[in-house]
């Protein structure tokens, strides 16, 4: 009579051993990739007109946090009616004392004159835009009055600035393009929240300056 064969049994912490060891190897596969890959905003040089003053890296307004995906420009106003860019970009870098206990930034200023100030290079994310911090470029616009509305010159470029942006990382005007209020609710910027009218006009904007740039 013919002796049975014993089934060899799988010793349990060999399979969660191997399962560890899968598990390690994949993760290394991944990060390899994504470093392959590099990041959207890496090797992007901005327009002429754009001022490169980037803040300290600190945790309150510059975390040095990669930007790994790009998929849409959010607009902001500061709030602060008849300060200049420079003066915002100054106020985001004091806020790396920790002592206001305030988080927050913008990769771009734009001005009462029309002058942009980059302070968070696109390759990290800026304290901006909440939820969407992670995947979005903050654009913050200066305003002559309460009222929020930007003037002639300064909407100009943040037309031309965002046009830009969205030819750079392949984003549509029309549903990439968003406000602050967008993503949170919050009354900002605050005369394209109250006048929709005059937002679906900057993204029609923005679209005709996009066309523009394509064709030149």
């Amino acid at each position: 009579m013919a002796s049975r064969k014993r089934k060899r049994k799988i010793n349990p912490r060999f399979a969660a051993l191997c399962l560890v060891v899968l598990f390690v190897l994949a993760a290394a596969a991944l990060w390899l990739w994504n470093a392959g890959r590099g990041l959207p905003g890496e090797g992007v040089r901005p327009p002429e007109y754009v001022e490169q003053d980037a803040l300290p890296v600190n945790e309150w307004s510059r975390p040095g946090t990669a930007l790994e995906r790009i998929d849409g420009v959010v607009i902001h106003y500061v709030g602060n009616p008849g300060t200049t860019a420079e003066a915002n970009r100054n106020y985001f870098a004091s806020l790396a004392s920790g002592e206001e206990g305030v988080y927050a930034s913008s990769h771009f200023v734009v001005g009462l004159e029309g002058e942009v100030i980059q302070c968070i290079p696109l390759t990290e994310i800026a304290y901006a835009s909440n939820t969407r911090n992670d995947d979005t470029v903050s654009v913050e616009v200066c305003h002559p009055d309460d009222a929020g509305e930007f003037s002639d010159v300064t909407y100009r470029r943040t037309v031309e600035l965002t046009a830009w942006l969205c030819r750079e990382f392949d984003l549509d005007p029309e549903t990439d393009v968003i406000r602050h209020y967008d993503v949170t609710g919050k009354d900002c910027p605050k005369y394209y929240v109250e006048h929709p009218e005059a937002w679906d006009r900057f993204r029609t904007d923005v679209a005709a300056e996009l066309e523009r740039q394509a064709d030149s």
